[in-house]
Parts: C-alpha cells; sequence; structure tokens
C-alpha cells in the first residue's frame, strides 16, 4: 500500500469513528452527512470525497466490524482447545465486540433497516458466515460429547441473539467491567449446551 492510499485509509477510519460517535447520539435516521462532516471540523463535500453516502459509510464500517469478528472467530476454531473452551472464548470475543463496537452492533440488529441491494446482501452473507461457524462449534462439542443433543440452529439464534441484545442494555456505568460481563455471559449461555 502505497503512502497516500494508507493517507486516505486513514482518513476514511477517522470518518467512520466519528459517523459512529454522530450515530450514537442521534440514531441512524437523523444523523447527516453534514453532522458528521461538522464532528470532524469538515466541509460536506470533503466527506463525500471518501464516501458516497452516508450509507456507504456506514455499510464499510459495519463490513469491517464483521470481517474482524469472523477472522477472530477462525482464529478461535483453529486453536487446540476442548469443545467448551473453544465456545467459551468465542461467546468471550463476541460479547467484547460487541460492547466495544456498540454503535456498529446496534445498526446491524435490524440491517434491513439501514442497508438497501447489495450492501444488505453483503451484511446478510458476511452474518451468515458467522452464524455457520458458531453452528461448527457447537456441532463439534455435541459430536465429542461435551453437549447435549441441542436443535443448533434454535439453540445458535439464542445464543447470538442473546449476546447481540447486550447493545440494548449495556451501560458503561455497570459495575461489571467489559472482560467481567463478557465472561459472565458466556458462563450463563454455556449452561444451555451443558
Amino acid at each position: 500500500m502505497s503512502l497516500r492510499e494508507k493517507k486516505v485509509e486513514r482518513k476514511k477510519e477517522e470518518i467512520r469513528k466519528s459517523a459512529m460517535s454522530v450515530i450514537a447520539e442521534k440514531g441512524y435516521h437523523a444523523t447527516t452527512m453534514e453532522d458528521i462532516a461538522a464532528k470532524l471540523l469538515m466541509t460536506k463535500g470533503s466527506v463525500y470525497y471518501y464516501f458516497k453516502d452516508k450509507e456507504s459509510l456506514v455499510y464499510e464500517s459495519h463490513k469491517l466490524l464483521l470481517e474482524q469478528s469472523m477472522e477472530q472467530l477462525q482464529n478461535v476454531l483453529a486453536e487446540e482447545l476442548t469443545s467448551v473452551a473453544k465456545l467459551r472464548k468465542a461467546m468471550v470475543v463476541h460479547m467484547e465486540n460487541v460492547i466495544t463496537g456498540r454503535t456498529d452492533f446496534f445498526i446491524g440488529v435490524k440491517p434491513d433497516q439501514v442497508f438497501e441491494g447489495e450492501h444488505l446482501q453483503e451484511i446478510l452473507h458476511l452474518r451468515n458466515q458467522y452464524s455457520d461457524c458458531m453452528n461448527r462449534l457447537i456441532q463439534q462439542g455435541m459430536e465429542d460429547g461435551s453437549f447435549v443433543q441441542v436443535d443448533m440452529k434454535i439453540v445458535n439464534y439464542i445464543i447470538l441473539g442473546a449476546m447481540n441484545n447486550a447493545v440494548i442494555w449495556y451501560s458503561p456505568k455497570g459495575s461489571k467491567s467489559i472482560e467481567e460481563l463478557a465472561n459472565s455471559i458466556a458462563d450463563y449461555l454455556l449452561k444451555i449446551l451443558l
């Protein structure tokens, strides 16, 4: 990557972070490109230089988050751990991502309300890939006898739904750190399978 490309990518990252900050305050539909530009002390035209529109900006941010989450999950899958330890670690990593990337995950709760066309299809494809990896973790545990036999699809939806729902109720003013909360939730959710 050339120096110019690195500068462009760094600026795009700055714009994405700023956009997510404004969206966290105002909501997706109430946020305008002018709001995002104002937060960065840029002109609206400068933001449009990097992103076609608000949906494209948010799409890139959410897609990047999903790709990073998928990479982390793949790394957990590759580790030499027991099925229980592997799923637990995947849950903790997922929860930490949900809590630290709250606005991005909140947007992803109902992607059809934010994205259209190819953007929506790509986001749904990435989410399905992630869900398939979680299914593999559950399947491995059932096959080696670590987990009880369950309807994998339903249990996966319950687990992912519970973890993703933390974006709605989590408060940084709570009594637990992000790590403590992620570990507690993973412990409770694992009980479904043990």
